[in-house]
């Protein structure tokens, strides 16, 4: 009888490990998109100088208004019609929000239009720390050097370079395309909400919105040795978190059992000790199922059976950290400690700030909520600062998308598209409320260490990746 059990045993654990093996050997690459043979001829000299104007104007945002050098703005308003002629004769132009443009590039036929946004502002610069001028917009070996090369004048020169050369070649898109620039998207600021607001006051409904975020990056997925284009199709949210606890204060040579600072830090290692559920969203699905089929045979054995291995995966990405992690849950880091000011004295008060990025059904609310469960301290108030939910996940299986797809491999043509979920949060997620196909890709093909310096010093794009931005984007404008 014994040996009968054993046979079971043996035959059940064979069959196990056999049916993840045949599902790893059937978990094939999906077709993919044949890229179009067709050339686009640029001007590259054009879209060199022009970018060098638009990175001169120092377009920094601050939270304290009164640092804004709104004469540097409006420099950056003023010069458009200069760079961009064909587009400022062709197109109507309007002012919204705080510094907002809105071109209306009008089509052939009525229908939903295409919104293509970017941001002309950038985050504040410690010049000291540069190696070359942070707004000279010097081009040496080949790289334009400048702050806002990545984030986001790059991709604002693309699309007007694409259409300023579109129209002067007589092109006219079938229906509207609108070009939305807020100048305020670094500090989350009002202009791009007013930009949504007034398209929902013209009953206008975008038939595809697409903004900053994934880019062409290698080596970001297990055992996928070729490029990814990852189009992000949604985006985590956004919450301020604040830990605050009193005291009588008092003198620092008869201390509490507890002291303030000491609940503060047991708080904190709760929390860390404690991350949030794992969430296998849409956007991270469907990147797996896509990637994880190009990926080598034990990653595949992996992801052909997540039905096995979820938790095994999710243990491994909470041990890496960093983006792995946080593609899966809801993230929580400690930015902030403040409490007394002197080394004998015992604090009044103290606190602790944190930065959460919430994924999926996660909201404003239940992540406050669990954190309060996890530390189990009355005397803690746990206090929101500031906050936005996760965006609404858009479509990936209607024909926009598709358009999308097809003009990133038309223009990287051995890149394997995927969709992604965005870690940051950008103004697109605004557009969420008047359209389901909002798209957040970054028309550049990007290294680890370019990614590196999107708000950090050195940054700089080659002449080539700003060149071939331009390119995608007369590729999608000729299919709107």
């Amino acid at each position: 009888m014994g040996w009968t059990i054993a046979g079971i045993i043996l035959l059940i654990v064979v069959a196990f490990f056999a049916v993840l093996v045949i599902r790893a050997v059937m978990f094939q690459p999906r077709k993919e998109l044949v890229p179009a043979g067709d050339e686009v001829k640029l001007n590259e000299e054009k879209i060199v100088r022009d970018m060098q104007e638009l990175i001169r104007c120092k377009t920094v945002s601050y939270n304290d208004e009164t640092l804004i050098d709104q004469a540097e703005f409006q420099r950056f308003r003023e010069l458009l019609p200069k760079l961009y002629p064909q587009i400022h004769a062709r197109c109507e132009r309007k002012f919204l929000g705080v510094n907002g443009l809105l071109y209306r590039w009008k089509g052939k036929r009525e229908g939903d239009p295409v919104v293509l946004m970017s941001h002309y502002d950038v985050v504040p610069v410690e010049e000291s720390q540069w190696e070359k001028p942070a707004f000279d917009g010097l081009v040496e070996n080949g790289v334009l050097w400048g702050r806002g090369t990545l984030d986001t004048k790059g991709t604002l020169c693309g699309i007007l370079e694409a259409a300023e050369q579109l129209l002067a070649e007589g092109y006219t898109p079938e229906h509207d395309i609108y070009f939305a620039f807020s100048g305020q998207e670094e500090i989350n600021g009002p202009t791009c909400p007013a930009i949504v607001d007034w398209f929902e006051a013209q009953k206008i409904h975008p038939a595809m919105v697409v903004d900053e975020g994934g880019a062409v990056v290698e080596h970001v997925f297990p055992g996928v040795e070729r490029e990814c284009a990852l189009i992000g199709i949604a985006e985590k949210g956004l919450e301020n978190i604040e830990f605050h606890i009193k005291s009588n204060g008092g003198h620092a040579s008869m201390p509490p059992v507890h002291t303030i600072a000491g609940e503060l830090a047991q708080a904190v290692v709760d929390v860390e000790a404690h991350p949030f559920p794992r969430q296998l969203t849409k956007p991270v699905r469907e990147m797996l199922d896509i990637l994880g089929r190009h990926s080598t045979f034990l990653y595949k054995i992996l992801f052909a059976n997540l039905w096995c291995f979820e938790g095994l995966f999710d243990k491994v990405c909470q041990k890496s950290g960093g983006e792995l992690n946080a593609m899966l849950r809801t993230t929580c880091a400690v930015t902030k400690m403040e409490g007394g000011k002197a080394f004998n004295v015992i604090p009044p008060k103290a606190s602790v700030g944190m930065n959460l990025r919430l994924i999926g059904t996660d909201t404003v609310e239940s992540a406050r909520d669990y954190l309060e469960k996890v530390i189990q301290n009355p005397k803690i108030e746990v206090s929101i600062f500031e906050g936005r939910n996760p965006s609404t996940e858009s479509d990936t299986s209607c024909a926009e998308w598709g358009t999308l797809c097809q003009a990133v491999a038309d223009t990287w043509k051995e890149a394997l598209v995927s969709p992604y979920l965005m870690m940051a949060c950008s103004d697109s997620w605004h557009y969420c409320r008047i359209t389901d196909r909002v798209y957040k890709f970054s028309a550049m093909k990007l290294s680890k260490e370019e990614r590196g310096m999107i708000h950090g010093n050195n940054e700089r794009v080659p002449i080539a990746t700003l060149v071939k931005t331009v390119e995608f984007y007369v590729r999608l404008m000729k299919k709107c």
